[in-house]
């Protein structure tokens, strides 16, 4: 049995943050039926590349999931929406603030059809404050959340993150905010809602940069591949290409210094971190100078023979090739769901693993099957076709 098996999840999101948040809960094992209109997903469209003429962004992030098609501007569609409430545990959206209300489907009246109802919104700058009807993407939240003013090197310009962490990192807060709220519920029978949003994100993980600031009251500055309190602690430039190096106290740096042979890195001055910090330039100068004169697998080699932490900076070919990654079921392909491989859910369970158990929906694919479950007859759901109230496969593609 799946951990969240039993579990029915309405899922209203579309782009990334929402469908990495209900995409995660359905690899558990939650029952998660993708609400589309009849446009679609906008991802759907984001290509190329496609695979099967679906877009692989789209699939990449809304496996295990049903597609229903319904407009939710027309009254018996959302009529449709509350009957499929009525048995659901959790509604996950990322509208606009607002959105909702303006549908009729906002949270109060949610909790009329179902009092025990847990809704997530997930928004760029949350449903309160003086930003909440800014619209909000990922690139804004890095950038207004301090991420870009820390990211690239140092006097150069700001820099985003490579992949979409707001977004990502806001679907995960929002996937641990429902698992929360459904323990709660457990205890108080009563459902509640939920707002997380892309900066709140991006904030929150400043952590010791905030702490530092804090105290100091000085912004900190990007640093390439440094870290502002640990040194070595960063990315090197070999003969070949680039590694890091991670030292992370004293004992290491002794380990490091023997390793390389060195003997001006053996000076008092680099004996502690606080005082290799303070002499960064000259120490990383002198590093810098000997890595010249190896290749990046033989620096590994050497200080992973000593026990240092040290890598290469992979390439996505690389890493997604990596024989640990393989090992580790990182990359599935499962020749059921079609020839595209994917990205396995990161969380290893001894008796209720994840799975992948089905490929992305085609939009509309479960429309029929889903009302056709609720109740609805053979005749009314050709008369909803017929309306414009859902669609499905066939139809949106006729």
């Amino acid at each position: 049995m799946a951990a969240l098996e039993g579990i029915k999840i309405i899922d209203l999101t579309r782009i990334l943050s929402g469908p990495y948040c209900t995409m995660t809960l359905a690899d558990l094992g939650a029952e998660v039926i993708k609400v589309e209109s009849p446009k679609g997903d906008d991802t759907r469209q984001w290509g190329p590349p496609f695979v099967e003429e679906e877009s692989t962004y789209f699939l990449s992030i809304n496996r295990n999931k049903k597609s229903v098609v319904i407009n939710l501007k027309e009254e018996d569609g959302k009529q449709i929406f509350f009957n499929m409430i009525k048995d659901a545990d959790v509604v996950v959206e990322n509208f606009r603030p607002g959105t909702l209300e303006r549908l009729g489907i906002g949270y109060e009246t949610l909790k009329k059809h179902n009092p025990g109802i847990i809704l997530s919104s997930i928004s760029g700058f949350g449903q309160t404050g003086p930003y909440a009807q800014k619209p909000g993407y990922d690139l804004l939240a890095q950038g207004l959340g301090g991420l870009m003013s820390v990211t690239g090197e140092k006097g150069g310009n700001p820099v985003k993150a490579g992949f979409s962490m707001a977004d990502i990192g806001t679907g995960m807060w929002a996937a641990f905010g429902i698992l929360v709220a459904l323990i709660e519920r457990d205890k108080s029978g009563k459902g509640q809602w939920i707002d997380a949003s892309l900066l709140d994100t991006i904030v929150s993980w400043q952590t010791y940069l905030a702490g530092s600031y804090f105290a100091t009251g000085k912004d900190p500055e990007p640093m390439g591949g440094a870290h502002p309190n640990i040194v070595p602690y960063q990315v090197f430039k070999a003969s070949d290409g680039h590694f890091i190096l991670a030292i992370g106290n004293d004992k290491l740096w002794e380990d490091a210094v023997e390793a390389m042979g060195v003997e001006s890195l053996k000076s008092p001055q680099f004996k502690t971190n606080p005082q290799r910090v303070e002499h960064r330039d000259e120490l990383l100068a002198l590093m810098e100078e000997q890595f010249q004169l190896k290749s990046v697998k033989e620096w590994v080699k050497l200080f992973e023979s000593y026990q240092i932490p040290c890598g290469p900076v992979n390439h996505l070919s690389d890493i997604l090739n990596d024989p640990h990654i393989i090992d580790r079921e990182m990359v599935v392909h499962k020749e059921h769901l079609g020839s595209q491989k994917m990205i396995n859910l990161p969380l290893k369970f001894s008796r209720t693993p994840g799975e992948i158990r089905s490929y992305p929906p085609g939009l509309g694919e479960h429309s029929e099957e889903i009302l056709e479950s609720m109740g609805y007859s053979k005749e009314a759901i050709e008369s909803l076709l017929a309306n414009g109230v859902i669609a499905s496969k066939e139809k949106v593609k006729g």
